[in-house]
């Protein structure tokens, strides 16, 4: 069943990112994940007012203190990009049954401007952060937005997009759901029905966080399907003891860590057009940088910046562009 939902708000509206960056990922049960995302995202605070946060952050032993003292003295602070908007396209939300995953799952598929259902066009998948879902999978605009998005006052390919429900378990298959499945076997087959991302159009893949490591995984798993993928701040561990340690949820054990390492498995993207996107104070860097030494083909922005929502709104204009390039 199909309805057509209500819009996020308008383009002006959009400079406060939306509430999952997947900050909820790296951190300590003791502190949650609410409190610490309305911290993360809160990019209207002010200096002292996010002292005295990160102290207390650092009191729980949630942040190391050297990445709440890289906010405080400026370190995450991003420009907020000026957005150039297109009129926007129609989209539709709706809901199926999902058996890889053994329950109802909600997707969103948005067009460009012009364009809208019967329209047979390129695919975007783009993936949710951890603590997300198919309404906020971007941060700051709708997908309606974003495919009427102007990048250096050039309109992007005319493309569809699709958010889906992920879950929080990194997009990988876990005992009971299996959100791999549901969008290589449900979510995209049912696009392709609807003439969206068949391989004569294209399909890739785009996501925050979470969401950046799910956009990358897909594509190693599935390269000929993915022509491009671009990840914004993807939460790559180096290690499974590191993710266990930050997120138990993550992986079942250290053999489901091998077996969905992107770093390891990175050979596979050789056919792929990839772009990497981290701040250099983001606390999932160094295992990003580790992914961008196996991939000398990638387009890499590291630039100032944090896991936070100034950060990845800043990086989707560009990351966009780039996958419209490759669709074209």
């Amino acid at each position: 069943m199909e309805s057509a939902p209500g819009q996020k708000p308008e383009p002006e509206a959009a400079g406060s990112p939306g509430p999952a960056d997947g900050v909820g990922a790296v951190l300590e049960r003791r502190w949650t994940r609410r409190r610490v995302l309305a911290w993360g995202l809160g990019a209207g605070a002010t200096v002292s007012a996010a002292g005295v946060v990160g102290v207390e952050l650092v009191s729980h032993g949630v942040l190391p203190g050297h990445q709440v003292l890289l906010s405080v003295e400026g370190a995450c602070a991003v420009p907020r990009p000026v957005l150039e908007f297109s009129a926007l396209g129609p989209a539709t939300s709706g809901r199926f049954f999902s058996r890889a995953r053994h329950r109802v799952v909600g997707y969103t598929i948005a067009y460009p401007p012009g364009h809208g259902p019967g329209s047979v066009l390129p695919l975007v998948v783009v993936l949710h952060a951890y603590g997300a879902d198919h309404t906020d999978a971007l941060s700051g605009m709708s997908p309606a937005q974003a495919l009427a998005l102007r990048v250096d006052g050039r309109p992007l390919l005319p493309m569809a997009m699709v958010t889906v429900d992920g879950g929080g378990g990194y997009w990988h298959p876990h005992p009971g759901d299996d959100p791999l499945g549901m969008l290589v076997h449900e979510l995209i087959p049912m696009c392709r029905s609807r003439g969206l991302g068949r391989p004569a159009q294209g399909l890739c893949t785009i996501g925050v966080s979470m969401g950046g490591y799910g956009a990358i995984l897909v594509a190693e798993k599935y390269p000929a399907m993915v022509k491009a993928v671009a990840a914004i701040s993807p939460a790559v561990w180096t290690t499974y003891a590191e993710a266990h340690g930050a997120n138990p949820g993550a992986y079942s054990s250290a053999q489901d860590f091998a077996a969905n390492d992107v770093v390891t498995h990175a050979s596979a993207l050789q056919g792929v057009a990839v772009r990497l996107a981290s701040g250099t104070s983001d606390p999932f860097h160094p295992g990003v940088r580790i992914l961008a030494a196996e991939l000398p083909h990638a387009v890499v922005d590291f630039s100032k910046g944090c896991h936070t929502g100034p950060f990845f709104l800043a990086q989707e204009p560009p990351s966009l562009a780039f996958v419209s390039d490759h669709l074209r």
